[in-house]
């Protein structure tokens, strides 16, 4: 499904999640956006999220810090700053928007004062939509989801939508459903009143490891 869209607004683009739906650019410089319907979903189970061993020697490692929502415009802009990107200026500035109204959120990666890695998204109910994430280092991003899965789990969000399945998030535990199975989780998460500010964030990689220990 793709359909030229009206002009964003902030109320247009919460409706569309909570419809299934969500809007892409062909590129960074497109002025036009369309709506996307996949019919195949990618998710990304919370309480199925694999950590590696090789994942967990980096997290037991340490020696980087996690903030939540610390630096959302940096993380949107490095999750654009590719030869190919979907997120346009107009796209950039109305998720900028729903940061400042509380409906996106981003987890950064710092090592040595640097953003290393980090994801953002859209929090609606029990559901994250998940819309883009980076590396500028090793694991960057695989530390991202691996600290806000376990952040999303303890506040009680049961839907991380991850739009497509790749490769990479495969290796994560993220699997394909149907556009009828999605929406039928999407429904049942958007009755939920919970959060992601409803527990305070814990950075340290403790909780994290105990999770991969129980679900081992």
């Amino acid at each position: 499904m793709k359909d030229e869209a009206p002009l964003l607004s902030p109320q247009l683009i919460l409706g569309a999640y909570a419809s299934g739906i969500f809007p892409m650019a062909e590129s960074r410089d497109d002025p036009e956006i369309f709506w996307v319907d996949p019919r195949r979903r990618g998710i990304l189970p919370l309480d199925g999220f694999h950590i590696s061993r090789s994942l967990a020697r980096r997290i037991r490692r340490g020696g980087y810090d996690v903030t939540l929502n610390a630096d959302f415009d940096a993380v949107v802009s490095a999750c654009a700053d590719r030869s190919e990107t979907w997120i346009s200026g107009e796209i950039a500035g109305i998720y900028g928007t729903l940061h400042d109204l509380g409906h996106a959120h981003s987890l950064e990666i710092w090592q040595e004062g640097q953003l290393a890695g980090g994801v953002y998204g859209v929090a609606l109910g029990a559901a994250f939509f998940g819309e883009s994430m980076f590396s500028r280092r090793t694991d960057g991003s695989k530390l991202a989801l691996a600290h806000l899965t376990h952040h999303l789990r303890t506040c009680g969000f049961t839907l991380f939508d991850t739009q497509f399945l790749t490769p990479h998030l495969a290796t994560l535990g993220a699997t394909e459903i149907s556009r009828a199975q999605y929406r039928a989780l999407l429904h049942e998460a958007l009755e939920m009143p919970v959060s992601i500010t409803d527990v305070p964030f814990d950075p340290s990689p403790q909780p994290v490891l105990q999770r991969r220990t129980q679900t081992s």
